[in-house]
């Protein structure tokens, strides 16, 4: 995969079998418009899985990724996005490869965001031991009693704490990608890419927490 050689964000989108559309593709959205917007430093999305053989989403999307992370060397990320996917509160938990490469990607990255399931992959990979995170609200219950000593925000669209953005997940990733672009960015940018999507965004109206450190 070709790079641009002006200054760019790398950000490396996990993908697997059973990976979800909305999660997916809302994020993705979002940040591969920063290209279009003048005066940023643009996000350069990638999807990963442990094959360079198509991926099939939940809904049943064929993906075609750019690394294989368990033969290819993958470049430096600046942001790690987890999506949610079918099975992120069983097997793919039991994912040791998966979930090394994970904490090892985490470890280089600026950021690391997940949507709805996604934080359980990254709970699993023990990254969210000491910041606040959040999952899809009816699997709240479920995550508290895997994770028990996790502390877990309630009812917000987003949490931010450190280099960590969980979110609820579905039409809520839409938000957890335009915080991201307005901390990067500022309001100006990330109103701008909204508008672009249909979506009015005004940080002020979403549910979320943001942990002060």
């Amino acid at each position: 995969m070709d790079f641009p050689s002006e200054p760019h964000l790398k950000v490396g989108f996990l993908i697997m079998d059973g990976v979800y559309n909305t999660e997916l593709t809302a994020p993705y959205d979002i940040f591969q418009h920063t290209r279009y917007r003048k005066g940023v430093k643009p996000m350069i999305p990638i999807l990963l899985a442990n094959t360079r053989k198509p991926i099939r989403t939940f809904e049943g999307l064929q993906l075609l990724p750019d690394f294989d992370y368990t033969t290819d060397s993958i470049p430096d990320l600046d942001i790690l996005v987890v999506p949610s996917a079918e099975h992120h509160l069983d097997t793919d938990l039991e994912d040791s490869v998966m979930l090394r490469f994970v904490r090892h990607a985490a470890g280089k990255a600026q950021f690391v965001t997940s949507h709805c399931d996604g934080a359980f992959v990254l709970a699993e990979a023990g990254l969210l031991d000491s910041v606040v995170s959040t999952t899809f609200p009816s699997d709240i219950q479920k995550y508290r009693e895997r994770f028990p000593n996790l502390k877990v925000a309630d009812s917000v669209w987003f949490v931010h704490d450190g280099k960590f953005i969980t979110s609820a997940g579905g039409a809520r990733s839409f938000e957890a990608a335009l915080y991201l672009c307005e901390y990067l960015y500022g309001d100006s940018i990330a109103r701008d890419l909204g508008e672009g999507l249909v979506i009015d965004w005004d940080l002020s109206t979403v549910p979320h927490q943001v942990i002060r450190r």
